[in-house]
């Protein structure tokens, strides 16, 4: 009886899909998107295997990686396993009392009532290249149906991958909460992902994970770049352990096309949807289209780099693909810092709209002074020699280092996660230098590679081991930033010595380059850049103004979370103005909400670390997700936009619970609402 109400259902949504007009006998046949590559799929019972935990289940997720029968020659469901299991750690904080299995967690339900059960997920998952035919482009795009996914109350929700992480990137953000919901979810690795080159074997990342040649890939390689043999050879020789990653190295700018490749993974999905559920056409191979945008829901969501292909994927949905967004700390760059203004409290901001090249690299050259120690100031040192840093000591010189970040548009509240994020942005700096001007990994773009390195900042060469692991251990920015130009020879960036200095300064000299790529001026005199700089600028100036945001989301419904206290992603360059923008967009007609909560940051895992300071945004993300669905299923009102003021713990031995964490409050007091007039963004104090 289920199963004759189950197709009678089917029959009735293909029908309404296909119109009402008795004399259309045209079927709306599923037809599989041109773009996509032979499909791999395979289920999984929740017992033994699943879609969230890879069959770890929330106690061993909790537990160190699971070991490889055989290191040397890992499978691919070793593989996979331990890919989200390296990927849901990353993106939430599962340290003792940190609120995992307790506020969210694959126990959790979907209610947020934490359970005794291991939380695993039965269902199937597709996989599948976006590509051109040519292999170069290869992004990777992922649909998981969970075994209770409802044909009659159908949802979807996109995870786009954070960071320049793989596939799994979002399985423990916009992932976890899709599937608990009984939603498909739509996942692309954004054409990052983990795709290491090393040079020596002239070896690549496959779609499953494994290692291959390059010529044994062929077009199967999730990256390759364009060299040939002897400019191989010759670059491995002159630079041994130099590595080379898709994100960085594709000579593509991947960012330019995450909002269409979000896009793309929903087609997939809509694609798997109805080859799972639709009736057969009148030929009996073809299945006729029963699921689409007009009886689905599809709420664009992720975090961090995801989350902003969320957005940009709404603002360029042409074709009515997505219902709604929920974003968390999204990284978007607005295409202009005028025409909008943002206030907190009674003042203007400093540096609203910012990009992202722009601002990392001034955090490069400020942050590792700020994390700087008595015996190792070289980095305060030298930006005092020349002329970029006041100071008479090390204390005063790092208060100066901060109160130059706050002028340039960081809050007061991510001041003491400043010291914690200046690996994190000499790692993004460099990784974008060349993504933005679409170099190739020979160009040695200020004089920096990425490597492998030793105790000592000496380049070495990945083991056989870790290159056959890489898919699961990597986060698709790999080894070291390495700069060549080091007085000496090679060293990773924390060991160079400045040649203009002849100091351990942390490589000052290629972080000053990196902040004139950004400007277009020399970091120092401030004058025009001239020759092959200016040249190299030129690219990468263009290659930003490739992935800003226009802040029309198409009247679409929109809640954005953001943490107050986020070092990496500042409020006031992204989400803050993403509101202004979007309000001299769209005007009366916006449906954006915006939620920033006090106390939260980019990374989740701080919470444990920084427990007196932080608290953890995760939380949020699934309650506009809520909201999201509430407002799209049932037609509830979204939440105003809002300050939610968290409470922070003692410290790491006292339980997060919800008293921690205030709800998103549907009537927030004044005290706490964000205002948008016009196009002024007023945030309150």
């Amino acid at each position: 009886m289920q199963i004759k109400t189950l197709v009678l259902a089917l029959a009735s949504i293909a029908v309404a899909a296909c119109g009402s007009n008795e004399h259309n006998d045209k079927e709306d046949l599923n037809l599989k998107p041109s773009y996509l590559g032979d499909i791999s799929s395979k289920t999984y019972d929740g017992v033994s295997d699943d879609l969230l935990t890879a069959g770890l289940g929330k106690t061993k997720l909790a537990l160190a990686a699971p070991a490889y029968v055989d290191p040397a020659n890992p499978t691919p469901t070793e593989l996979r396993r331990n890919a989200i299991h390296a990927n849901y750690r990353a993106v939430l904080d599962i340290s003792a009392n940190s609120g995992y299995g307790t506020l969210y967690g694959p126990n959790v339900d979907a209610k947020g009532v934490a359970g005794a059960g291991e939380g695993m997920i039965a269902g199937s998952e597709y996989i599948a290249y976006s590509d051109d035919g040519s292999g170069n482009q290869n992004v990777t795009l992922m649909v998981q149906v969970p075994a209770g996914f409802d044909v009659k109350n159908p949802c979807i929700v996109t995870g786009t991958s954070s960071g320049s992480r793989g596939i799994y990137g979002a399985i423990g953000s916009a992932g976890e909460w899709g599937l608990k919901n009984n939603c498909a979810v739509a996942y692309a690795d954004k054409g990052s992902g983990t795709g290491l080159y090393t040079f020596d074997d002239d070896s690549v990342n496959l779609q499953n994970g494994m290692r291959g040649t390059r010529s044994a890939a062929g077009k199967n390689s999730i990256f390759t770049p364009v060299l040939t043999d002897a400019e191989r050879l010759a670059f491995a020789s002159a630079y041994p352990g130099r590595v080379a990653f898709k994100h960085a190295h594709s000579q593509q700018n991947p960012e330019k096309d995450w909002g269409k490749v979000t896009l793309q993974a929903v087609e997939f999905a809509f694609y798997v949807l109805n080859e799972k559920y639709g009736v057969l056409a009148k030929d009996n191979k073809s299945h006729l289209v029963a699921l689409s945008p007009k009886n689905t829901i599809t709420i664009a969501s992720s975090i961090s780099n995801g989350a902003g292909s969320a957005l940009l994927a709404a603002e360029q949905d042409s074709k009515g693909l997505i219902s709604g967004v929920a974003a968390s700390e999204p990284q978007i760059q607005p295409k202009t810092a005028s025409g909008y203004t943002v206030r907190q409290g009674a003042s203007a901001v400093s540096g609203q709209g910012k990009a992202l090249f722009d601002y990392s690299t001034y955090a490069a050259l400020y942050q590792p002074c700020i994390a700087a120690t008595a015996a190792a100031p070289g980095r305060c040192t030298a930006l005092v020699a020349k002329g970029l840093l006041s100071g008479g000591d090390l204390l005063a010189q790092q208060n100066d280092a901060k109160a130059r970040l706050k002028a340039y548009g960081w809050l007061a509240d991510s001041d003491v996660l400043q010291a914690a994020h200046a690996g994190t942005n000499i790692l993004v700096a460099a990784t974008y230098a060349y993504a933005y001007g679409k170099f190739s990994v020979t160009d040695k773009v200020c004089g920096f590679t990425f490597a492998p390195t030793d105790a000592s900042g000496v380049p070495v060469a990945f083991t056989a081991a870790q290159k056959s692991s890489s898919f699961a251990t990597q986060n698709g920015i790999i080894g070291s930033v390495v700069y060549e130009d080091s007085v000496g020879g090679a060293k990773a960036y924390n060991f160079g010595i400045s040649p203009s200095t002849g100091q351990a300064d942390q490589s000052l000299d290629g972080f000053l380059c990196l902040r004139s790529l950004a400007t277009g001026v020399d970091a120092l005199s401030g004058a025009a850049l001239t020759g092959a700089l200016a040249a190299q600028s030129t690219r990468v100036r263009a290659g930003m103004a490739e992935v800003a945001a226009t802040g029309n989301l198409r009247g679409k419904p929109a809640i954005i979370v953001h943490g107050r206290s986020d070092a990496l992603i500042p409020v006031n360059f992204a989400s803050r103005a993403y509101v202004g923008l979007n309000a001299s967009a769209e005007g009366s007609a916006s449906k954006l909400r915006y939620i920033e909560v006090t106390n939260a940051n980019h990374f989740d895992s701080f919470s444990n670390v920084f427990s007196a300071n932080i608290v953890p945004l995760h939380v949020y993300l699934f309650r506009a997700l809520d909201a999201m669905l509430a407002n799209l299923r049932s037609s509830a009102a979204l939440p105003p936009s809002q300050v939610v003021r968290t409470i922070t713990r003692p410290d790491n031995t006292s339980l997060i619970t919800t008293a921690n964490l205030p709800p998103i409050a549907a009537a927030p007091a004044a005290a706490n609402t964000i205002t948008v007039t016009g196009t002024t963004v007023a945030v309150p104090d």
